[in-house]
């Protein structure tokens, strides 16, 4: 009997050695998760139970546990490089087998989708629609899309604006002083903002501010110096004077509405805090003539004075907001917490294009390893559950780091320690019994 129970007791402390060993090994390996080695004593029973004076047959390796502890996230300064701050683990599938690991060294393949860092397995999340909206629930392969970002015309603008209620008027109806975009004197403050056109051409709008009463302005709107066909504005009364619109205020200086000529019906003006404008055509000058650039608007642009006032403070207006932009390229890339990937273009526009899942399980400790810092599903673990970062309880994404091996090496040197101690111990065990049975054997 002591023969056997030093054997398993030579065979447990093996085992120790072995899991002790493992962790060593993988103290620098990126997401690795340490082991432990559990141990249960052994009796022999019979149906009537084991008496209370059986002694034990030895021990057995109940079983090998995985710690799932966090390990510490720390900087790489690769963007691909992603670690996980709390509970969760990164999907990869391999031509539809879903394997999941804690270990985020990815990078790229020929066809921009994440890959592991051995390019066996693409990365899991979620896509993103045409607008960039990200659509949750179905898991895809997450790529990242270096194409060029189309343009997109200029649909609305807007700004808050004060203008300066001391200003002089400029009496518009004298010949001499009627609007013309050349002369400063014929209007009270001019604003500048780029548009775009379909084609991602920029042009500029200028809105002329004029002063033409208490309470009253006026407000020109021409694009590339011309009127919105194109035409160049004159002051001499002909059908390309620049059509203005009317802002007028209250005697507190709030803005009361905006009035602009119905070109449909002239006695029935447009009341409106946008002031809308339709009939744009894109176009360039050479040698002084203008043309067509073959371009479009896109539509009606709506220029809100909504944030209009007139206090005796400067004429000014904040840096405009408009929704068009020109062609981009993309120049980086970045990932937030909740696992966004950000691609960030030449023309400052930003655009989500996928955003990476985690999956969760009831039971860490039964996922079974695979190698490769990776785990499957068992029937033990439960089935996954996937959701964005930072939902419920999983962890936050950490871009441009990693999660270091959770290996306390000065715990495991200790156990190394013990384990030769156990095997030692268990050795002489054998021994001492092959002593007692060579004098019994002698005795006879």
């Amino acid at each position: 009997m002591s023969f056997n129970i030093g054997l398993s007791g030579l065979y447990a402390a093996n085992k120790q050695l072995d899991v002790t060993g493992n962790n060593i090994a993988n103290v620098a390996t990126t997401g690795f998760k340490s082991s432990r080695a559990e141990f249960a004593d052994v009796y022999s029973a019979t149906k009537l139970g084991s008496g209370s004076k059986v002694i034990g047959n030895g021990v057995r390796l109940a079983n090998v546990s995985q710690q799932f502890n966090q390990g510490d996230v720390n900087n790489t300064g690769n963007v691909l490089d992603m670690g996980i701050q709390g509970q969760g683990f990164f999907v990869l599938s391999n031509n539809g087998s879903l394997t999941y690991t804690r270990a985020g060294t990815f990078k790229t393949d020929k066809e921009g989708y994440v890959t592991n860092s051995d390019g066996t397995a693409r990365l899991q999340g979620y896509g993103v629609d045409a607008n960039g909206k990200i659509i949750n629930g179905v898991l895809t392969d997450l790529r990242i899309d270096t194409s060029n970002l189309a343009p997109k015309a200029t649909t609305s603008v807007s700004s808050t604006i004060n203008l300066n209620s001391t200003s002089d008027p400029i009496d518009d109806t004298i010949v001499g002083n009627k609007f013309d975009p050349t002369l400063s004197a014929t209007f009270t403050k001019q604003f500048s903002t780029p548009i775009f056109d379909t084609q991602g051409n920029e042009h500029r709008m200028d809105q002329y501010m004029v002063k033409t009463g208490a309470n009253t302005w006026k407000t020109y709107t021409l694009i590339d110096g011309r009127n919105l066909d194109g035409s160049l504005p004159t002051k001499d009364g002909s059908t390309t004077d620049p059509v203005a619109s009317t802002i007028t205020f209250d005697t507190s200086s709030k803005l009361v509405q905006v009035s602009t000529p119905n070109p449909a019906d002239a006695t029935k003006p447009i009341i409106s805090n946008d002031l809308k404008l339709t009939g744009w055509v894109p176009g360039t000058v050479t040698n002084g003539v203008w043309k067509s650039n073959g371009a479009s608007s896109g539509g009606t642009v709506s220029v809100s004075l909504a944030n209009t006032t007139q206090f005796n403070a400067d004429t000014a207006r904040s840096i405009p907001a408009q929704d068009g932009y020109a062609t981009g390229q993309i120049t980086n890339l970045t990932i937030d917490g909740s696992g966004v990937l950000l691609a960030n273009f030449s023309n400052n526009q930003t655009k989500p294009i996928g955003q990476i899942s985690l999956a969760s399980f009831t039971n860490e400790q039964g996922l079974q390893p695979v190698g490769g810092t990776s785990w499957k599903e068992t029937f033990a673990s439960g089935i996954p559950g996937y959701d964005a970062p930072q939902t419920g309880t999983l962890g936050s994404v950490v871009s441009n780091s990693l999660e270091e091996s959770n290996v306390n090496l000065t715990n495991e040197l200790v156990e190394l320690i013990k384990a030769q101690s156990n095997y030692q111990a268990n050795a002489k065990t054998i021994s001492t019994q092959s002593t007692i049975m060579q004098t019994i054997i002698q005795m006879t």
